[in-house]
């Protein structure tokens, strides 16, 4: 069972804690029936106040797979928010109900100040431009899975760097690791929050930042591409200026090494093209899939279902 009560941000959880949880992922993906019905007669509850895809369904196919069950709501127009029920109190109130919750908030902190409220373990699905700790997991494991270490390898990230909280959490995350060379790819606009390179400078973790992707893609191992988020941008003139500013096409792939790993948290909208699907260094739907396992991992370990 993990030590940790909550998962707000991937520093939650230590060092050993993310060791036992890609083998335990691992071992699920290897042994299709082990952890079956380890979580019968358990409730996840999914509070999603942002649209989501992938990471609801995960969890929500996670929590299946254990032989749980699941309740929630995918839209807050759903909830009792449109009559002014502030969050401590939907907490509160499906707290009672299920025995995790996983919330998906617009507004930074939303999840911490859940956890606070909550008579359960809260694991953050998202909250505003924050963290995004279960993704940092998905990717990790990717990682850990396609290379055989998350050590001694260089990762660049690409795109909304500044709103991009997939970023924010696994580039932090990333320092953990020994000889990880970090380059940050964008447009000035988008450069990855000061708060974070701050920190960097101060720890002497080495990165690079360019605004160019051919300059440096024949140097990866990794590349992380990241969508221009609509939502997070005020003025929609500055949106359509950098939505399409890297496309990530054929030509740029044959620049790069034939082991490259290209990753995406999804969805994607136009910087990756499809041509780019077919080739196998291209491993995000991989990715997802790897997502749900180390979601069951980690919901069996904080329900303390692991066998």
């Amino acid at each position: 069972m993990l030590k940790m009560r909550h998962l707000i941000e991937p520093s939650d959880l230590t060092g050993e804690e993310l060791d036992g949880l890609f083998a335990l992922a691992e071992r699920i993906e290897k042994e299709p029936r082990y952890l079956r019905e380890s979580c019968r007669g358990k409730l996840l509850a999914t509070l999603f106040f942002e649209p989501s895809t992938r990471t609801r369904l995960s969890f929500e196919a996670a929590m299946l797979r254990l032989g749980g069950s699941c309740l929630g709501f995918a839209d807050p127009s759903a909830s009792s928010t449109v009559k002014g029920e502030s969050l401590a109190d939907t907490v509160r109130t499906a707290s009672c109900y299920a025995d995790v919750i996983v919330i998906r908030n617009p507004k930074e902190g939303a999840a911490l100040l859940a956890s606070r409220y909550s008579s359960v373990p809260v694991i953050n699905a998202g909250d505003g431009g924050h963290h995004h700790p279960t993704q940092t997991l998905a990717d990790l494991l990717t990682i850990h899975r396609l290379r055989g270490s998350i050590d001694n390898f260089t990762i660049g990230f690409c795109g909304d760097l500044k709103f991009g909280r997939t970023v924010h959490s696994l580039a932090k995350t990333l320092t953990r690791y020994s000889g990880v060379r970090q380059v940050f790819i964008s447009p000035p606009e988008l450069r990855v929050p000061s708060y974070i390179t701050t920190e960097f400078d101060a720890n002497g973790v080495g990165y690079t930042e360019t605004d160019s992707m051919e300059s440096v893609i024949g140097r990866l191992d990794v590349l992380y591409m990241t969508r221009v988020q609509k939502e997070r941008f005020f003025n929609e003139e500055d949106y359509i200026r950098l939505k399409d500013a890297y496309i990530l096409d054929a030509r740029k792939m044959e620049l790069a090494h034939q082991d490259l790993l290209v990753l995406h948290p999804l969805p994607r909208v136009t910087e990756i093209a499809t041509e780019v699907d077919s080739d196998p260094r291209a491993v995000y739907f991989k990715q997802a899939k790897f997502g749900m396992f180390i979601r069951m991992a980690l919901l069996a370990s904080i329900l303390d279902a692991v066998i």
